[in-house]
């Protein structure tokens, strides 16, 4: 079945994703608050609306990609937002990365309105956004899932339903825990390795074969290596996201050691004016206390 999409939030992750709709055939209308943003989309042959609720009026797929659990209510709910503009039976497919209680609540409220709505956030970074690889995991309605694949696979490789609403939230909030504590790990071994003179690309090249590889030490090493810190997932992005696990973790009576340890180092990479550099930055926290850089031998 041929849908018509609608986009909101074309920032880091949702451009690119946008712009993959529209390669894999999509019909797509955008909406950003950036004007640049939403002319390069139109440019790639999308629509510009001027409110969420004309994409919602123009579509029946209405797609969200915004920075925070606040942002995605005020689109969905919000003045001129999605609600007021969308079809009964049109669907809502929030891709960012919130909260498992707004989701739900938000699924709730949508429902009764007869538009149906599915949790969908990614992994994959800046990278797999941009070459159509993103991992999705979905929580909804396994039926409302199905309709909607195709769009799904012109934005991923892997496409997962987890479960119901507020699942596929969940799952990347565990998928944030292990990224961000393997980049901390990573950090310390790496540290230790510089401060200790040995040649960490050598190293590198000893361990990835081993049980210490992972795509993470792949992604973040040779970036490290070049001191090349722009961001594919930003400080504030996963700082945003560790908070969110904490907060949940704690409602439901989860304690996360290490995870409480790592807000406290992205906390201190803020302080430090960091908070737009990638997650890789997590080395610097750990080089300014051994007063040491990972470089090149």
């Amino acid at each position: 079945m041929e849908h018509t999409v609608g986009f909101i939030g074309l920032g880091i992750m949702g451009k690119p994703m946008s712009l993959n709709l529209i390669k894999a055939g999509n019909s797509l209308t955008v909406f950003d608050l950036n004007e640049e943003a939403v002319n390069s989309l139109v440019e790639a042959g999308a629509v510009a609306a001027n409110s969420p609720k004309e994409v919602a009026e123009r579509s029946d797929v209405i797609i969200t990609m915004l920075p925070a659990s606040k942002h995605v209510k005020e689109v969905i709910l919000g003045e001129n937002g999605v609600l007021e503009g969308a079809k009964k039976g049109s669907i809502i497919i929030d891709m960012s990365s919130i909260t498992p209680d707004v989701s739900r609540e938000l699924a709730t409220v949508v429902m009764k309105k007869g538009v149906e709505m599915l949790d969908a956030p990614v992994s994959g970074g800046e990278p797999k956004a941009i070459d159509g690889t993103l991992a999705i995991m979905v929580g909804g309605k396994e039926p409302v899932f199905e309709s909607v694949k195709s769009v799904f696979y012109g934005m991923g490789k892997e496409v997962t339903l987890v479960g119901d609403n507020g699942c596929g939230v969940t799952a990347k909030l565990a998928n944030q825990i292990i990224v961000n504590l393997n980049i901390a790990a990573m950090s310390e071994a790496l540290v230790l390795a510089a401060k200790a003179g040995i040649d960490i690309e050598k190293m590198y090249q000893a361990i990835r074969g081993g049980l210490a590889g992972s795509a993470v030490l792949d992604a973040k090493v040779p970036m490290i290596l070049d001191r090349n810190f722009i961001a594919g997932g930003s400080i504030a992005i996963n700082l945003k996201d560790i908070t969110n696990v904490m907060e949940t973790a704690h409602e439901i009576g989860v304690p996360l050691p290490l995870s409480s340890q790592l807000l406290e180092i992205f906390h201190s990479l803020k302080v430090d004016g960091k908070i737009n550099d990638d997650h890789g930055s997590i080395v610097r926290y750990y080089e300014k206390l051994a007063n040491v850089e990972v470089k090149r031998g």
